[in-house]
This record gives structure tokens, sequence and C-alpha cells, in this order.
């Protein structure tokens, strides 16, 4: 007789994920208190969350699984800002790009401590950088279809290389922000002008849009005769 496997009932099912969800929120909170999540141990994160140790190895095979949950919550959402985008559409492309990097930025500011911790793993865990780097080629994918596209119907340069461009753009400015976030402290208004000079610098640079034009002379004239006035 063939045997059967039981699944677990639904109720089993959902005690499972609210004890996982209040052990990721339990490390969130103790890393958002000061701690760090290499000293963090196995025992403290368990008794936190109201489990024991063999519990909670019931649900997450060590605590690189831990972080790993947590670097991909980091990462929901952000994937998803820009897909809509048209350089050529009718909204500013500049200010368009500054806003998505705003929102970025944004959103790791509300969760600063958890992307240092993972940041810091990623530092020494193979595992966890290899995560970072698979999230990051999915930007560079995406970006580099856009300016192929762009490419293509005369907007951009002949002389980009789509690929390159994009993995300077993602991996240029993921590091901008990763440093930003995690070394300055929370103002929207410092936010706002980081998030103009990465936009910036990626239209005018990596999807070489012409710079503005430049002041006329009656316009010189009066800045040249504003720099004399005492």
């Amino acid at each position: 007789m063939a045997s059967t496997t039981r699944r677990p009932s639904a109720a089993a099912v959902d005690r499972r994920a609210a004890a996982e969800a209040r052990t990721l929120d339990v490390v969130e909170k103790l890393l958002a208190e000061g701690a760090s999540f290499t000293e963090l141990s196995v025992e403290r994160i368990a008794s936190e969350a109201g489990l024991s140790r063999s519990t909670f190895y019931l649900y997450f095979r060590d605590k690189t699984e831990l972080i790993l949950r947590l670097a991909a919550s980091l990462k929901t959402g952000t994937f998803d800002i820009g897909t809509d985008w048209d350089p050529c559409g009718p909204a500013d492309g500049l200010a368009w790009l500054a806003d998505a990097y705003l929102s970025i930025i944004r959103h790791y500011r509300g969760r600063a401590a958890t992307y240092a911790a993972v940041l810091e793993v990623a530092g020494y865990d193979r595992a966890v950088s290899e995560a970072l780097e698979a999230g990051q080629q999915r930007f560079i994918d995406r970006v580099a279809v856009l300016l192929a596209r762009e490419q293509r119907a005369g907007r951009a340069s002949t002389g980009l290389d789509p690929v390159r461009a994009a993995r300077v753009m993602i991996w240029g400015g993921e590091k901008v922000i990763a440093q930003h976030v995690t070394t300055t402290e929370d103002d929207g208004e410092e936010d706002a002008r980081v998030a103009g000079e990465l936009a910036a610098a990626h239209w005018y640079g990596v999807y070489r849009r012409p710079p503005e034009p430049a002041a006329g002379p009656e316009a010189q004239e009066k800045i040249a005769t504003d720099e004399q006035a005492p």
C-alpha cells in the first residue's frame, strides 16, 4: 500500500507564517536599537520572538537564511519603481528619475539599520553577497534593455555600450545610496538633493541627454554684473 504524506493543516501553516514574521520583526527591532547582527545569538533572537531554540531551527536553517529573508524583503517594491517610465514621454525625464531615486532612498531610509546589517553580512558571507549581486543584475538587465532601445531610436549615442553603462549606473547608484542611508541622519531635504544629483549624473551621463541651454548674452551679462556688485 502506497504511503501518503500528510500536509500541514491551514492552522499550522498560519502559525508558522506568524512565527516567522514575528522573528523577522524582532530582529529588525533589535537592529534598530543598535544591536549587531553578527553578535546577535540565536538564543536571544528565539527568546525575544517567544520561540525555543529548537523551534527557531524549524523555521530558519541558520542566521544566514534569516538575513537573506530580510535582504529579500528590503528589495521588495524597489524593482517595481520605474517600470512604467518612458524617457521621452510627457513627464519631465530628469524630474521623474529624481523622484524614482528619492523613492528608493526613502524606502531604505525607513529600514536603515536592517540595510546596514545586510551590507555588513554580505562583506563576509558569500551567500548573502551573491543574493545582493543577483538583485543588482535584475536592475542592470532592465536598464540595459532600456538603453539599447533608446540607442536604436537615435536618442542615445551610438558609442554607448548599454550593458556597461547599465552596470555603471546600478553599481554606482547603489553604492551612493548605501553610503548615504547608512552614514547620515534622516533628512528628507538632503535625501532629495542626493536623489537629484544621481538623476542628473545618469540623465546627462548614461542617457547622454544634452545639457540645458547655456544662458544667452543678456543673462550672462546680468550674472557678471551681479557678481561684481558689492
